[in-house]
């Protein structure tokens, strides 16, 4: 996978990427159609679409006969959906997720395996190799595979070295499928992918909260994914919110997660006489309106919605997307969630905040790491560069 990276290479796998890009968005077009687009000159446009059909990237083909008007028919080039595939894996704290899809952004599969939480790193990581060999019988063609993007729990720092559980998760999947992998934050990822393909495509500034079994989100600021000095931005859930509280696994005090996880809210409900096998008898009770599971799910909405208030306040996003297992709730979360998030706000703020539901569902992280791997969102412009380590 290693490239020369000369000014020529550099500059030639621009002239590649703009080519492609155009194929993406636009479809089929034609050599001339791609000039007019394009701004190359017609000698290396020619160049350029010849290499990338000669490697299988794109393909070409001349119009049905019915179609064909006198003279020699004009071929349409497209993106070869065979050229190049992408995996995306979430290892979240109570399941794991993958997505694949080919170069033209066609998802070709999903899959999805809950785990117990004595599970370790390794055994999700064996887990997700399972479900991506499973995912390679029909549609997946392992020899076509060219990166994965994978979404960790809890801070993914992006200083050389740093080492821990994103360099095992890296080698390990590497080693296995011989591709690059790229490891973030999966709830920065599930922000990214509800940006790119989800509930916010419209927004340049968003802010994503995911109220699993941690709590955690990302930020997209001016149009592109915030990861903060070190990588370390969006950890939410490390939020004071109750100064009284419990202790936090991060050594703080009545932090959003200590409140507002799965484990949290289940805690609450039971503790005041409901009976739940899991979360999702929770938010399904909220939303019939059963009063035990109203008032647990509400306590924690007004919770997220004070926490909400004051990265909004700092920060100023046009749109906040709630995901995760509690989002499942409904009107009973959001509509408390929206009164704290709104008292919170200063007044010149609060008709300029549009709160809403996580569109992506629970395959959103491995989503965003197919996003991250494919590297063509604009939300990208300050990433790491994978080859370099430097900003794209």
């Amino acid at each position: 996978m290693q490239q020369h990276d000369g000014p020529l290479a550099r500059l030639r796998r621009g002239h590649e990427d703009l080519v492609l890009d155009l194929l993406r968005r636009g479809g089929p077009l034609s050599r001339a159609e791609l000039g007019a687009q394009c701004g190359l000159s017609r000698t290396t446009l020619y160049d350029i679409v010849g290499a990338l059909v000669a490697n299988g990237a794109v393909v070409a083909s001349a119009p049905d006969a019915a179609q064909r008007r006198r003279g020699r028919p004009v071929e349409r080039l497209a993106l070869n959906p065979e050229a190049g595939q992408a995996i995306g894996i979430d290892l979240a704290r109570r399941a794991v997720h993958v997505a694949a899809v080919n170069v033209a952004h066609e998802v070709v599969g999903t899959a999805s395996r809950p785990h117990g939480p004595e599970l370790d790193l390794a055994g999700r990581i064996a887990l997700a190799e399972e479900l991506v060999g499973g995912l390679a019988g029909d549609s997946l063609r392992l020899a076509a595979l060219s990166a994965i993007g994978v979404g960790a729990v809890g801070p993914v720092a992006s200083a050389p070295g740093t080492g821990g559980a994103p360099a095992l998760i890296s080698a390990s999947l590497s080693r296995r499928f011989g591709v690059p992998v790229l490891v973030d934050n999966n709830t920065r990822l599930a922000a990214l992918a509800e940006s790119v393909w989800g509930a916010a495509t419209d927004a340049r500034d968003v802010l994503y909260l995911r109220l699993s079994h941690g709590v955690g989100g990302g930020l997209v600021v001016d149009g592109a994914l915030h990861r903060g000095a070190h990588g370390l931005s969006g950890e939410f859930g490390h939020i004071s919110v109750d100064p009284g509280g419990r202790r936090c696994e991060c050594g703080g005090t009545g932090c959003l997660e200590t409140v507002a996880s799965v484990g949290a809210v289940l805690e609450r409900y039971r503790a005041a006489g409901g009976a739940a096998a899991d979360i999702a008898d929770v938010t399904s009770a909220a939303r019939a309106g059963e009063p035990r599971a109203a008032e647990a799910v509400a306590a924690v909405g007004h919770h997220v919605g004070a926490a909400l208030a004051a990265v909004c306040n700092a920060v100023g996003p046009g749109t906040v997307v709630i995901g995760g297992e509690l989002a499942a709730a409904g009107e009973a979360l959001t509509g408390p969630v929206r009164e704290a998030l709104t008292a919170g706000l200063m007044p010149v703020s609060r008709p300029l905040v549009d709160l809403r539901p996580a569109a992506l569902g629970e395959v959103g992280a491995a989503l965003g790491g197919i996003a991250l791997v494919l590297h063509r969102s604009p939300l990208l412009s300050r990433y790491p560069n994978r080859e370099t380590g430097e900003e794209a």
